[in-house]
């Protein structure tokens, strides 16, 4: 099981001043000399606070570097949709560009205060579901032909058929999965794939869509943060989240929110994305046991679902 790949950048904070400098002080005048702290540090990218209202997202290896331009692009749209329902988006306020030997796009975003939604006891985030119902009616809408293109979201079910069968198979021989939860995991994996095809046109998904990119304020739903991943395509893979933030309660609303929009085969097929995800977390989060225990938890939301 991998640990978190190396950096391809060393980001520090005299690199981060350095940007701020250079192209920052036109949209927030005092960028430079506000407090900045490294908050967050991802496989992909490092988000530095600053001050009390911003952030400043950076790649940090030269594979996620797209994944901000797609932000970049799309998240003014997304955020646009979704003030009406109350949910906050970390939209660019600069687009920042290679400067200071950084050689890739960064952003500064807002600050969207709260509590990480992992953080949260999974019987609490009931209250998030209606809103989060809402919220992935404003986003699910069609996108254009030009949209980002992901190689795994978004996507049919088979295609990773393979990837599926191998974490499935590691994590049996390792020990992290009994023969009963990984018999009825491929339950869920197989009647998904059985179930028919998105044959409508490709709707904006965010692509990674877990407690750990929800952020909840005094009890509340109060934004959707990391759309790297962001693209078009299956709207299940995001409706997996059903599984991954909710009990059952909290499950419920959240589908019972979403009303007519999704069908039978959609649902399935998010059943099963959730079961995928689930696989991907106990498989490659040794180095962060709060992923890890996300996958615990989730695979028991999942498993509980899967004579439904």
């Amino acid at each position: 099981m991998p640990d978190k790949p190396a950096a391809d950048v060393e980001i520090d904070a005299e690199l981060v001043r350095a940007l701020l400098a250079a192209q920052a002080t036109r949209v927030i005048p005092d960028a430079a000399a506000l407090p900045l702290e490294k908050a967050a540090e991802g496989w992909d990218s490092e988000v530095w606070r600053l001050g009390t209202a911003h952030a400043v997202r950076l790649p940090r290896r030269a594979l996620a570097a797209p994944l901000v331009r797609h932000e970049q692009l799309v998240l003014p749209g997304i955020a646009e949709r979704l003030v009406s329902v109350g949910v906050r988006v970390p939209a660019p306020v600069l687009a920042g560009t290679p400067a200071a030997g950084y050689p890739w796009a960064w952003s500064v975003v807002p600050w969207i205060d709260g509590d990480r939604g992992m953080d949260v006891p999974r019987h609490d985030r009931s209250a998030w579901a209606e809103t989060l119902a809402a919220a992935l009616g404003a986003l699910h809408v069609e996108a254009p032909a030009d949209h980002p293109v992901n190689p795994v979201r978004g996507r049919a079910l088979a295609t990773r058929a393979g990837a599926f069968a191998e974490r499935l198979s590691a994590l049996r021989e390792a020990g992290a999965l009994d023969a009963s939860s990984a018999a009825s995991l491929e339950h869920v994996w197989r009647r998904g794939l059985s179930a028919a095809e998105w044959s409508h046109p490709p709707v904006w998904i965010h692509g990674d869509l877990h407690p750990g990119n929800l952020v909840s304020h005094d009890g509340a739903l109060a934004g959707i943060i990391d759309f790297g991943d962001v693209t078009a395509g299956d709207p299940a893979y995001d409706l997996g989240v059903a599984w991954l933030a909710f009990d059952a309660a909290g499950r419920g609303r959240f589908r019972w929110a979403c009303g007519r929009r999704y069908d039978v085969a959609t649902w399935r097929r998010a059943h099963a994305w959730a079961a995928a995800v689930v696989l991907m977390l106990l498989a490659h989060s040794d180095d962060n046991p709060d992923y890890y225990a996300l996958g615990t938890d989730a695979a028991a939301e999942v498993i509980a679902d899967s004579a439904l």
